[in-house]
């Protein structure tokens, strides 16, 4: 027997609430596109900053993004220019963030408004969960490199732990985002072995893919509310 058109409707009605219930909808594709244009900013800011660095002109280094020889000699900065150093990415990195999830956060609330759902449910806590473990962990882990001087170490590394946390997030919500962690983990990876691009690489996984991807996931998800 064939399930009559009223049968097979209902159980569309049931597949979607099953779905929205188990999957937070509410991300917004122009949170990505604000995240990626804010971490452009702070690599800009990262570049013209050791760009200037009394080291670069001893070394008549072109340019931070392309040097290898400004990993190895690191080592050679005084105490007080390396806290100098330190201090200054820490705080663009801080200032990154806290601009891109406030970015984040009023795009997610506009749509989620739109949509007519709540931002903070049981699946966005879900969500923050399986988030977080990994940033919590990349964090230390980031923390410990800046305290031996690792400083870019640190531009792979959060990478790779932002990968792994959007991986690890995208069972709750839309499959791109899992596209989007696999390719910052592979490209986390690559710039371990590119230790003189790494300001390169970062800007490109925090910079060009989120505009990329949030780009795709305006015209997918948002651009018809």
């Amino acid at each position: 027997m064939f399930m009559s058109r009223e049968h097979l409707e209902t159980l569309t009605e049931i597949r979607s609430l099953m779905e929205r219930s188990s999957k937070f909808f509410s991300l917004s594709g122009l949170s990505g596109v604000s995240a990626g244009i804010i971490a452009l900013i702070g690599a800009g800011a990262a570049y013209v900053r050791f760009q200037k660095d009394d080291l670069l002109a001893a070394y008549n280094q072109p340019s931070v993004l392309s040097s290898d020889d400004l990993y190895q000699h690191v080592g050679t900065m005084t105490g007080a220019e390396r806290y100098e150093a330190v201090q200054f990415v820490v705080l663009d990195g801080v200032l990154v963030l806290i601009a891109a999830l406030a970015a984040g956060i009023f795009f997610t609330v506009r749509k989620a408004r739109r949509q007519g759902m709540s931002v903070w449910n049981p699946t966005s806590r879900r969500l923050l969960w399986a988030m977080a473990v990994p940033l919590v962990a990349g964090g230390i882990l980031c923390l410990s490199l800046i305290h031996y001087n690792l400083i870019w170490l640190v531009f792979p590394s959060t990478l790779i732990f932002y990968g792994l946390a959007l991986f690890n997030g995208s069972k709750y919500t839309v499959r791109d985002v899992e596209y989007l962690g696999l390719s910052e983990i592979a490209l986390g990876l690559l710039a371990l072995f590119l230790s003189g691009y790494t300001l390169l690489t970062w800007a490109i996984g925090f910079g060009l893919l989120h505009i990329v991807y949030g780009t795709v996931m305006y015209y997918k998800y948002d651009k018809s509310l």
